[in-house]
């Protein structure tokens, strides 16, 4: 009995001690890469008042070349990153082309220099995922070991770009699959994320946080959670909103009979004229907005619509569905944030600001399934005073948006609601959810419930396969 556990004990330090290492010299390597990334698009932002013209007169032109040099160089490339990296963790066993990281850094540069609503997590997940795969290759690790690397990589890159080691790590990890986190990978996760953060900071990133101290008057506030509640309901809601405009609008655009590169064209002189009706705000990166709504004097956010999550919500959805290149996690800071910001205006709050907060964590998790990520991630950017509302706010938006993702790759391993049926094991697009049999009972209409009796048998086949 003594030499078994003695032998299960030593197994165990040699395999932790294996990821600590492996995991310490990927995450330094990606720290390092996406910090490249990093202020190569810095250097591109500031370059823009060199113009002499307005710089998103250029966004046709761009749009067009990050469409040429993905179809041409690196097709899984193509999108928002994090998609791409979902479904080659669960289908190539992380297997990705190197040729991703050159042409994803590349592309997105350029789409968000002329102005393309995408923002930078994606390509820095991707980016983090592919050079992961990359050593994992030339070191001829199995597939298993790859795969664990891979995450690792985008755990990596997320806290490199987000400036939060701890939600960066386990947002690499929950976004995988809907209902599970993959606990062997965790502590690899941790360490990646720790050293490429630490790695990025040395080599000179800035990150910014904020604070949020000036709301927390009392400590505790029931009508304040009761906002807080209805908050998180209008977050979900928005968080589907955005799923569902995202995904529609792209499949809008493919069904248009051109070629790719005129489509881009076209879709970029779209926004040109959108950004002339609506106001540049909308463009690019959008961090002054954010940090607009997040600072302490509501009475300053004048320059702020109401309806600034929805223009930003259509920007981004055509950007991405004509061939942007970029990620979608800062337009869904955009849009919580600002959602949350017209929320608590529209409430009479004295907590605006606190709102625009919640919303940028509550919308993230509605829209990627990944509320512990975002509860963890209110606490490193706004303190843990905002801790227990963020928590409400996000796990209510995560169950309102439904079974759905702006991340159609995700496994779905969980059901929302007890009154649905689904299979479970699919992708989050191709599973067809149903309502339970008792449920279907209570419905009046015979024939419609006579079709939906018939559709839940054949998923409990489906399931029973």
């Amino acid at each position: 009995m003594l030499q078994k556990h003695f032998t299960e004990q030593t197994a165990i330090f040699f395999s932790v001690a294996k990821w600590i290492f492996l995991s310490s010299v990927v995450g330094v390597i990606i720290g390092a890469t996406v910090t490249l990334f990093l202020k190569m698009l810095q250097t591109a932002e500031t370059s823009r008042s060199f113009l002499p013209f307005s710089y998103y007169y250029l966004l046709p032109f761009a749009l067009v070349l990050s469409v040429y040099l993905i179809k041409k160089f690196a097709p899984d490339a193509e999108g928002h990153g994090t998609e791409k990296v979902i479904e080659a963790v669960h289908k190539r066993s992380g297997l990705i082309d190197i040729a991703v990281i050159p042409v994803k850094l590349l592309t997105t540069i350029v789409t968000i220099f002329a102005g393309g609503s995408v923002g930078k997590e994606g390509p820095g997940a991707q980016i983090g995922a592919g050079v992961a795969s990359f050593i994992s290759t030339q070191l001829n690790f199995s597939k298993e070991d790859r795969k664990k690397l891979v995450i690792c990589g985008i755990s990596a890159g997320f806290a490199t770009v987000f400036g939060t080691p701890i939600a960066g790590a386990i947002f690499g990890v929950e976004v995988l699959i809907i209902g599970v986190i993959l606990y062997d990978v965790l502590l690899p996760s941790f360490i990646a994320g720790f050293a490429a953060f630490t790695t990025a900071q040395l080599l000179g990133i800035k990150y910014t946080y904020f604070d949020l101290h000036f709301f927390q008057d009392v400590s505790l506030d029931l009508f304040l959670i009761v906002q807080v509640v209805i908050a998180g309901l209008f977050f979900g809601i928005v968080s589907d909103f955005v799923v569902t405009t995202v995904s529609q609008i792209s499949k809008w655009i493919k069904k248009i009979p051109l070629d790719p590169l005129i489509i881009a064209f076209l879709g970029g002189i779209l926004i040109v004229i959108m950004a002339t009706i609506f106001g540049t705000q909308y463009l690019g990166l959008g961090m002054d907005t954010i940090k607009e709504v997040l600072g302490p004097f509501p009475l300053m956010h004048d320059s702020v619509p109401w309806y600034a999550f929805l223009a930003k919500t259509f920007f981004t959805s055509i950007t991405l569905g004509v061939g942007g290149s970029g990620g979608i996690i800062t337009p869904l800071f955009y849009i919580g944030a600002t959602s949350g910001h017209f929320f608590g205006a529209m409430i009479g709050s004295d907590h605006v600001a606190m709102f625009a907060a919640l919303g940028f964590v509550s919308v993230l998790a509605g829209a990627t399934n990944s509320p512990i990520a975002a509860t963890i991630m209110a606490v490193e950017l706004f303190g843990i005073d905002i801790a227990h509302y963020a928590a409400i706010s996000a796990v209510i938006s995560f169950l309102i948006t439904g079974h759905r993702s702006v991340y159609t790759s995700q496994i779905l391993a969980m059901k929302k609601s007890d009154m649905l049926s689904m299979k479970f094991g699919d992708e989050v697009d191709k599973t067809e959810v149903l309502l339970e049999e008792k449920e279907i009972g209570r419905i009046k209409d015979v024939k419609k419930r006579l079709e939906l009796r018939k559709k839940l048998m054949k998923n409990r086949r489906n399931i029973k396969k």
